[in-house]
């Protein structure tokens, strides 16, 4: 297995089953394209997963909601809170909003997550 190169400046990729469990435990908001969840972390860096469930299409759709989300994370890079995890989970509406539209709802929802997760005391985990 090659490791996938990180750009600089873009969050740390969750890639384990139980980060991706941990974050659903924590604050979230939905918008029409994606869900947003977050949660505190004890590194010191932002990471960020995504997942797109069967239900929502065949592998190409999938696959293709996942650019989407990735390229507009990218967009909002800057806005991720260091020692937070955070999840994107993509529907079906993805495909065919506006990129433009999807980064400014992304970065809507980032924000309000933040606000969110600034009010709750961080998890000792």
């Amino acid at each position: 297995m090659t490791a996938v190169p990180e750009t600089p400046g873009a969050p740390k990729r969750l890639l384990k089953r139980s980060e991706f469990l941990r974050a659903a435990r924590g604050s979230r908001t939905g918008r029409s394209a994606f869900s947003l969840q977050a949660v505190a972390s004890s590194l010191p860096e932002p990471r960020l997963g995504f997942t797109v469930t069967k239900r929502i299409g065949n592998a190409p759709e999938r696959n293709r909601i996942r650019r989407r989300l990735r390229a507009a994370a990218q967009a909002c890079a800057g806005r991720f809170q260091p020692r937070h995890d955070y999840v994107l989970v993509g529907r079906r509406e993805a495909l065919v909003q506006p990129f433009d539209r999807l980064v400014d709802e992304l970065s809507a929802a980032i924000d309000k997550i933040n606000a969110t997760t600034a009010k709750r005391p961080r998890d000792p985990r």
